[in-house]
């Protein structure tokens, strides 16, 4: 069976000499204690669990997968002792508050922590991952006493929580919410309604389970503006603060899925189920899409992750697998065969592969930096800060999640391409790899979605240009500082080509948009597109700086790991960003190819 290695030679290159997270952890209050030394530890155990106790699950509980009996869920097995000792690792609590039982350090410490454990198995991940947008919630919007009964718990591990908008009427377009929350003499609610695709909404994996529900009170206003926001426990929690009396929320059936099947994503019936509001009446939704961004970027590491391991699995298979001579003469003279690794189209689809995870996980690591300093700016209660950063966060998280997704099911594709026909058969675990992450590019927005979040939202409306100027200001500046050096500088004149580009395209679809309102919708895919083939060659750009620094003057790596990361770079600018081309070209058509056949008229059947 293929196992997982954490790349922690990659990791630590981006964190130690590309973007110097240890000048940046010393700027932050919860950076105190991630010393050098602390990460390094951190990093190694995790990597260690990751690779020891959540890689050898993972085709395991893919063939398995969840059970529902009763209304109760039951994890594959193995999940629940990973799970416990998960727990006994303090893994949950590495970014949470202090005063919860957490460790207080950075969030990105648990993206980092997220990234190794996601790419060594998705589904066991999500079980503890969907948990910290329910603890963000609560400790941002919560009462002192609802954060004194669940937040501690929460930290520890002991108890889990869920998200719970989706129904069966409506997904993206939450204004549709029935759910009802009826008011109850003692302050609580009951609330009554079915949520779907509700990941992790039951399991045995903790001893309660804490929803967070939307749901609609009497007389609320109708769409998105009349919906709030409820804690539901699956056990009402004692005055002890342990699990009390079983409520009126089940899981009604468990979702029969492409992938991630050893994820429980429950349909939940609340029959009249005891609630708690949080948050101001009728402004749920805005308490809900607190951390938003963050939990984008969580989802961004199902673009990376995979295309990690499926290059991980394809390259060693390439180097054994033996098919045919090498067109420029015998590589493996000594077999009747030379591998498959010295061929240029299979070399063609690794150094995809290649490119795509590791200039994914330098945008990650770019974006958690400005991560770090919005959570601090929430957690100082400095809404002034939190809300820069959030800002410039929400630019960038439509571009992670839509893009880097996109790109994951490009590289697990390409990964079952080299196997050949093996890579179709489960044993191999390919073809897993491909069937998990094709959700990513569906949940916490579709790409169509994110796509019009950036360009309509955060580009057109927000800021009428302002965010593509303010980030492309900053790639020129970079590129700007580049151009002297010869093994440096055609990365940095293309760059700042793109940046002019980037503008122009965006007042141009500005100007278009004005005379016809579907041109937003229908260049907004490849325009997301765009941005994220242009956004990742400033990472790569970045990485071959740095690499070339290294070269002249040491590094805590090999001359040749520095030597490969400036040889990808070239890679990615002369055989991916091109693809950028044929998407400015896009955008700019005009709607009317899109628009002008009627909806009666799109098929001719019988």
């Amino acid at each position: 069976m293929p196992v997982y290695k954490a790349p922690l030679r990659d990791m630590k290159f981006l964190l130690n000499e590309v973007f110097d997270y240890p000048k940046h952890y010393a700027t932050l209050a919860s950076g105190e204690n991630a010393t050098p030394d602390i990460v390094d530890a951190i990093l190694a155990e995790c990597a260690r669990f990751s690779e020891e106790q959540l890689s050898p699950l993972y085709q395991p509980g893919d063939e398995e997968g969840c059970t529902l009996k009763d209304g109760e869920v039951t994890t594959p097995k193995g999940y629940k002792e990973a799970y416990d000792q998960y727990v006994m690792g303090g893994w949950q609590g590495l970014s949470a508050p202090e005063e919860y039982g957490g460790q207080g350090l950075p969030a990105s410490m648990g993206l980092l922590k997220q990234e190794m454990m996601g790419t060594a198995n998705w589904s066991f991940s999500m079980y503890p991952g969907l948990s910290m947008g329910a603890m963000n919630t609560i400790y941002l919007h919560g009462s002192d006493d609802q954060k004194a009964t669940y937040l501690l718990p929460m930290t520890e591990g002991r108890w889990a929580g869920t998200m719970c908008l989706t129904e069966p009427q409506c997904g993206t377009d939450l204004g549709q919410v029935k759910t009802k929350a009826e008011p109850q003499a003692d302050g609580t609610y009951k609330v009554t309604g079915t949520k779907i695709f509700i990941s992790s909404g039951d399991h045995d994996l903790t001893e309660n389970i804490i929803h967070i529900v939307l749901a609609r009170l009497p007389g609320a206003p109708k769409g998105t503006r009349g919906i709030s926001l409820f804690i539901v426990p699956k056990f009402v929690p004692t005055a002890e603060g342990g699990a009390g009396e079983r409520n009126a929320v089940v899981c009604g059936s468990l979702e029969k899925k492409m992938g991630i099947k050893a994820s429980a994503t429950c349909v939940m019936n609340f029959d009249g189920a005891t609630g708690y509001l949080i948050g101001p009446e009728n402004e749920g939704l805005e308490c809900m899409f607190t951390f938003m961004n963050t939990a984008r970027i969580g989802t961004a590491i199902q673009g990376v992750g995979p295309a990690e391991l499926s290059y991980q699995w394809a390259l060693d298979y390439a180097k054994e697998r033996r098919s045919m001579r090498a067109l420029s003469g015998k590589k493996d003279p000594e077999h009747v065969a030379d591998s498959l690794i010295h061929h240029a189209d299979v070399r063609r689809m690794l150094l995809t592969q290649k490119a795509i995870a590791e200039g994914g996980r330098a945008m990650l690591y770019d974006a958690a930096r400005l991560a770090d300093h919005m959570v601090e700016g929430y957690a100082a209660g400095d809404d002034e800060k939190a809300a820069k950063y959030d800002d410039k966060l929400g630019f960038l998280t439509p571009i992670l999640k839509g893009f880097l997704t996109e790109l994951g099911n490009e590289a697990a594709n390409l990964g079952m391409q080299v196997f050949g026909g093996h890579g179709y058969i489960r044993e191999h675990g390919m073809e897993q790899i491909a069937r998990d992450t094709r959700i990513a590019t569906l949940y916490e927005g579709t790409t169509g979605i994110q796509a019009l979040d950036l360009l309509g939202r955060k580009v057109l409306l927000t800021t009428k240009g302002g965010a593509v100027r303010e980030f492309t200001a900053r790639i020129a500046n970079f590129a700007r500082k580049h151009l002297t050096d010869s093994r440096v500088r055609p990365f940095a004149v293309e760059l700042l080509k793109l940046t002019a580009q980037w503008n122009l395209l965006t007042v141009r679809i500005m100007l278009a948009a004005r005379k016809d309102r579907d041109v937003v919708s229908s260049a907004s895919y490849d325009f997301l597109m765009y941005s994220g083939y242009v956004s990742m060659a400033y990472m790569w750009a970045r990485q071959a700086v740095a690499a070339v620094d290294r070269l002249d003057n040491g590094g805590d790596d090999s001359e040749a790991f520095y030597a490969t990361k400036l040889a990808t770079a070239e890679f990615y600018y002369e055989r991916l960003l091109p693809r950028s081309q044929a998407h400015a070209s896009s955008m700019l058509s005009p709607s009317k190819n899109l628009m002008q056949i009627g909806a009666e008229d799109m098929a001719f059947t019988g």
